[in-house]
């Protein structure tokens, strides 16, 4: 059985998808996947061992060139490329009009959300097959469901498997090697709602250096460079990445002690490469897509969204418990494994 995903954006979004994609392989073992995707994104699908090709578009680049001839010319590009399969299912977990258009371009009958549960109900109507599933849940859970009921297995395994568990093995080899123990703080967000004040960034990375740990900070673009560059002023141990793709942060949250991070896709990231941490979620409620730890992860990643529980202090307090713990077990691992001596 060969079928088509479409999830394109956003990355938050596409990590949600992988735990189903994981249930999906393990029900049918034959079962080929190939998956539609925003071009930016393109890297996560591949990370899934069970995904095969990637169907690139450019949504949001073609939405800033409405009127060109370039922008029509790449999107008969992308049709004439997805029309070179024919599948037995094509399924949109997105529940959009935009990516119900990009289905019924697609060949083969098609599956998504009914008019109860897609985020647009109007999409609805574009599938050949639409199917109810609850809103009132989270993301991975509905993505799981639909997948499964489109393929007429059931779901005996309540915690997602990202299906991530090797994926350090598989990316490009990273020139650049965190000090061990360290955090990585995704300080970055889309909203600005979403964002935790500065000032407690700043006595994170302080209470951090009092305890030798480092505080290692990505960026995507001018404004969150910015303020990595103001968090690391007179801090000898915050450090600044460069800007890096997809491939080389994955790369860099592996070698992360533990993550502190907003509502962020590196965050859900994290969270699928099942890395202790603290999520800090100042305006939106983590319930329906909120941080869930791969279920092989050791510590799960703590969501955390009252004005309390986002004190710098608590951070602190949290971030210090998962270190500690974190170090007593690799303690224990190493006390195990260390060879018996006979008296």
């Amino acid at each position: 059985m060969h079928i088509l995903i479409i999830k394109t954006s956003s990355l938050g979004d596409i990590i949600h998808m992988l735990p189903a994609i994981t249930d999906a392989a393990r029900a049918i073992p034959a079962l080929r996947i190939d998956w539609l995707v925003e071009e930016s994104f393109a890297a996560i699908p591949a990370w899934h061992p069970a995904v095969g090709r990637i169907v690139p578009i450019a949504m949001r680049r073609w939405k800033k060139q409405p009127l060109s001839s370039q922008t029509w010319k790449e999107i008969a590009n992308a049709r004439q490329a997805l029309r070179t399969q024919r599948y037995d299912l094509i399924l949109d977990s997105q529940g959009l009009l935009k990516s119900a258009l990009w289905c019924k371009m697609g060949l083969g009958p098609s599956v998504g959300y009914d008019h109860h549960s897609a985020r647009e109900p109007l999409a609805a109507r574009f599938y050949d097959r639409p199917l109810p599933v609850a809103r009132q849940q989270h993301a991975i859970a509905r993505n799981r469901q639909l997948l499964a009921a489109a393929l007429g297995y059931s779901l005996d395994q309540p915690e997602p498997d990202y299906g991530l568990s090797n994926l350090a093995k598989r990316l490009p080899v990273l020139d650049l090697q965190l000090p061990l123990g360290s955090v990585v703080g995704l300080h970055g967000t889309s909203r600005a709602d979403k964002l935790w004040p500065v000032e407690h960034w700043k006595a994170l990375a302080l209470h951090l250096q009092q305890q030798g740990t480092h505080l290692v900070l990505p960026w995507g673009n001018a404004p969150e460079q910015a303020r990595a560059q103001a968090l690391a002023e007179n801090r000898s141990h915050v450090i600044v990445l460069p800007k890096l793709g997809l491939d080389a942060l994955a790369g860099i949250i592996t070698q992360a002690a533990a993550v502190v991070g907003v509502d962020t896709g590196l965050l859900h990231l994290a969270a699928g490469l099942g890395k202790p941490g603290v999520a800090l979620y100042t305006a939106t409620p983590p319930a329906l897509t909120g941080a869930v730890s791969d279920r092989s992860a050791p510590t799960t990643l703590r969501n955390l969204c009252t004005t309390q529980e986002l004190q710098a202090s608590t951070v602190i307090a949290a971030v210090d418990a998962l270190l500690h713990n974190q170090r007593r077990a690799d303690a224990d691992k190493r006390q195990s494994s260390a060879p018996a001596h006979s008296h």
